[in-house]
C-alpha cells in the first residue's frame, strides 16, 4: 500500500508545477477549467459526478473502488472532484490503481478526496483544516479570490446535490504516507 503512494506522490510532484499562492477570506473561486453544471440540488453526488463528462475518470474509479453506493447515500458529504485533466496529469499512478488488486488504495485516494458535512466555499476559511473519510485531514487556503485544498485549486464551487455539495478541483489529492 504504501508503495503506490509514493508514487502518486511522486507524480503529483512532478506536477506540481505553476500554482498560485494562498491565503486570504475571499472566498471568490475561478471557474476555467470544469464544464458547466445544471442544476443539480435532486441529484446526489454520484448523479452529478456521472453527469458531468469533466468527471468521467473520477465515475470510473468510484465504480472500481464501489464508492457510488456510499455517493449515493444520505451523506451529508462535501466532495473535491478532480477533473479527467488532473487525473490525466498522473496517468499511468491512475492506470495501476484501477487494477483490481490495488482496490484499498484506490478507496483511500478517493476517500481522501471526501468530508463528513456540507463546506460551502463561504464556509471554507484560509488554514482551515478538514477531516477527510479517509481519516486524515485536508488544508483549506484561500488567497486574492483562490481556494485551495492542499496544492489543488477549487476550478468550480458549490454544486450542489441532494446529499451533500461537489467542488471540482484540478488536481488529485493523495493522503500522506502514515
Amino acid at each position: 500500500m504504501k508503495p503506490i503512494r509514493l508514487i502518486v506522490i511522486g507524480a503529483l510532484a512532478v506536477g506540481a508545477v505553476g500554482l498560485s499562492a494562498c491565503g486570504s477570506d475571499d472566498t471568490t473561486t475561478t471557474t476555467t477549467a470544469a464544464a458547466p453544471m445544471t442544476d443539480t440540488a435532486s441529484e446526489t453526488i454520484a448523479a452529478v459526478a456521472g453527469g458531468n463528462a469533466d468527471l468521467s475518470t473520477l465515475v470510473a474509479a468510484l465504480t472500481a473502488a464501489d464508492l457510488v453506493t456510499t455517493l449515493e447515500g444520505a451523506g451529508p458529504y462535501t466532495v473535491f472532484a478532480p477533473t479527467d485533466a488532473a487525473f490525466s496529469d498522473i496517468q499511468s499512478t491512475v492506470d495501476t490503481l484501477l487494477e483490481p488488486g490495488n482496490k484499498t488504495d484506490l478507496a483511500n485516494v478517493l476517500t481522501y478526496h471526501v468530508v463528513p458535512g456540507i463546506y460551502t466555499a463561504a464556509d471554507l476559511k484560509d488554514g482551515q483544516k478538514l477531516k477527510t473519510v479517509e481519516g486524515q485531514d485536508l488544508t483549506v487556503t484561500v488567497k486574492d479570490g483562490v481556494v485551495k485544498v492542499n496544492d489543488a485549486t477549487v476550478e468550480m464551487a458549490d454544486v450542489s446535490a441532494s446529499n451533500g455539495v461537489v467542488h471540482v478541483i484540478n488536481k488529485v489529492l493523495v493522503p500522506p504516507a502514515n
